[in-house]
């Protein structure tokens, strides 16, 4: 299949829907796909359920970063065991995820924005991160003298990137391998309980059982748990990014600014993309939850847009049904895959900021363009925790644009949530409890 992904031609995961599974995971992003593949790995008969293509949505339209760097402290350790577990599956697949370590580099404009950077450092260094500042002279080395009035950096030589597009595929390939079931084109419409648990997954090819289900829904999650009585005050927003054709190579490393983000590509080529910047179109949730996000917005530390209402059959359009049975059709079969397409603007605006940082490249061509919902929650940190009002269901979700680096880690903590066993790291910043019981909410790093 081409990027970005369609649904069209035939599905390469299909099988015969089994009458019951160990584990059922909704969702064939990159955490859904980890779970599964460590699920499998521990013997565990695991059905993954995916409504369009594995990895057609954030998982495969995000930058490619693979970072610790910049990242709320609570994610850092999960952050960390991802990075070796990105390594070790790439051993596993024989190199085709296409991990590189080339370091992400945070470029500051303005003394405000390198104090940030050092208030970050300070925090995280004890928890094992690697990183380090830059002054101007180095910076600008390091970067092979770009044409920039950037006064220093925040550098982490250990982090990586990786093809999103080719490698979530990839380890779904690999979960296969290992024993996990894997079914493209076949919707989740809706849980099964007995005696107050979950003892099934209602889906378009028919009912299986199960005990443990996790969900890892990206941008489709809160509208899943809302037909079951859960209400989490996720939105998504829309991005944008670029690749380019091959060029003559001037950086090679990842790095971004108040403005534009940039990473090298294993095609010679480079991902652009807007950094900070979102596009929110409006329906009945973003209009619910609009005291949750009324802080953030108010910082003014995310340049976020407000846009007419979301199309027909999205996640959060007027028209699209909050309740349905499982023997309907679901909002989830109406759209296979959430494909936005690009800000046309922003695609021209980060090419021309690229081309001038970097004049040495006498011409920029875009080889594609594409847009990508994210999946948001109010402080930047997502919700992975066992739903108490339906035991044995376990979430993963509202990832805030940073879940693919980070993904295999999320997805061998879910697993453990879903099975009773130890997560090895503090959840509680996680808590899905946080929004409602008082709490306040803390605002991860725009970082």
């Amino acid at each position: 299949m081409s990027f970005p992904f369609r649904d069209d031609g035939p599905v390469e995961f299909s099988a015969q829907l089994p009458e019951a599974a160990d584990l059922v995971v909704i969702g064939g992003g990159v955490i859904g796909v980890s779970t599964a593949l460590f699920a499998a790995r521990r013997g565990l008969s695991v059905v993954l359920l995916e409504k369009g293509r594995i990895a057609a949505e954030q998982s495969s339209r995000n930058w490619g970063w693979i970072r610790v760097q910049g990242r709320d402290l609570a994610e850092i350790p999960i952050a960390l065991e991802a990075q070796d577990l990105w390594r070790e599956l790439d051993v596993a697949s024989h190199g085709r995820l296409g991990t590189r370590t080339t370091g992400v580099t945070y470029l500051a404009r303005t003394a405000s924005e390198l104090g940030a950077f050092e208030a970050w450092l300070a925090e995280a260094r004890g928890l094992g991160v690697s990183s380090e500042m830059l002054g101007r002279t180095a910076m600008l080395r390091h970067l092979g003298y770009p044409r920039a009035a950037w006064m220093g950096a925040l550098h982490t030589p250990t982090d990586m990137v990786a093809e999103p597009w080719a490698a979530v595929p990839e380890l779904a390939r690999l979960a296969r391998a290992e024993g996990a079931t894997l079914i493209e084109r076949c919707a989740a419409r809706g849980l099964d309980r007995q005696a107050g648990r979950i003892a099934g997954v209602a889906t378009e090819a028919g009912r299986i059982r199960t005990s443990a289900v996790v969900l890892a829904g990206g941008a489709w999650s809160s509208l899943f748990l809302r037909r079951h009585g859960v209400d989490i005050p996720q939105l998504s927003v829309r991005s944008t990014a670029m690749a380019t054709h091959p060029v003559h190579r001037v950086v090679d490393v990842a790095a971004v600014d108040d403005r534009l983000a940039f990473r090298p590509r294993a095609d010679g080529g480079y991902t652009l993309a807007p950094s900070a910047f979102a596009e929110l179109s409006l329906g009945p949730d973003a209009l619910r939850h609009l005291r949750h996000y009324l802080p953030l917005a108010l910082s003014g530390e995310f340049d976020v847009r407000l846009r007419r209402p979301q199309p027909a059959n999205w996640p959060d359009a007027f028209s699209t049904p909050r309740h349905w049975s499982g023997a309907e059709q679901s909002p989830f079969e109406r759209l296979r895959i959430l494909d936005p397409g690009p800000n046309v603007a922003k695609l021209a605006e980060v090419t021309q900021r690229f081309g001038a940082h970097f004049p040495d490249l006498d011409r920029i061509d875009m080889q594609a363009g594409w847009g990508g919902m994210i999946d948001v929650l109010p402080d930047i940190v997502p919700v992975v925790d066992r739903v108490a009002a339906l035991p044995g269901l376990t979430v993963c979700t509202g990832m805030c644009g940073h879940g693919f680096g980070a993904g295999p880690g999320f997805g061998r903590v879910a697993l453990d949530l879903a099975t009773g066993g130890d997560p090895g790291h503090d959840l509680s910043r996680f808590r899905i409890g946080r929004f409602f019981d008082g709490s306040p909410l803390r605002p991860g790093p725009n970082l």
